[in-house]
């Protein structure tokens, strides 16, 4: 059974729907496009400028929704951390000398 998700009481049917409900902006608008030109890359941040005009607070949300994406999928992008004075490269200790700067 699939999970309904309701934003603002329109259903979402995948991620980028949920993502355009709840910033009230497509995403592509923050993104950009993989093939657009330089002309529509300048009308799209023209555009993006005059919505954060209109709405200050648009910026203060979309870095929420962004951080809380992260950290919900955290686990799942990034590798697990270290402990301090292991070498990422040969998973050994590597001491440290001299004071920090």
């Amino acid at each position: 059974m699939r999970m309904r998700v309701f934003v603002a009481g329109h259903e979402a049917r995948d991620e980028s729907e949920f993502l355009e409900l709840a910033l009230g902006t497509p995403p592509e608008l923050w993104l950009g496009e993989p093939d657009e030109t330089e002309e529509e890359r300048a009308a799209r941040l023209d555009a993006a400028r005059d919505i954060l005009a209109d709405d200050p607070t648009l910026f203060d949300r979309v870095t929420k929704v962004a951080a809380q994406a992260i950290e919900s999928h955290a686990p799942e992008l990034l590798p697990a951390p270290l402990p301090l004075g292991v070498s990422p490269r040969r998973g050994r200790y590597v001491p440290r000398s001299g004071v920090a700067a």
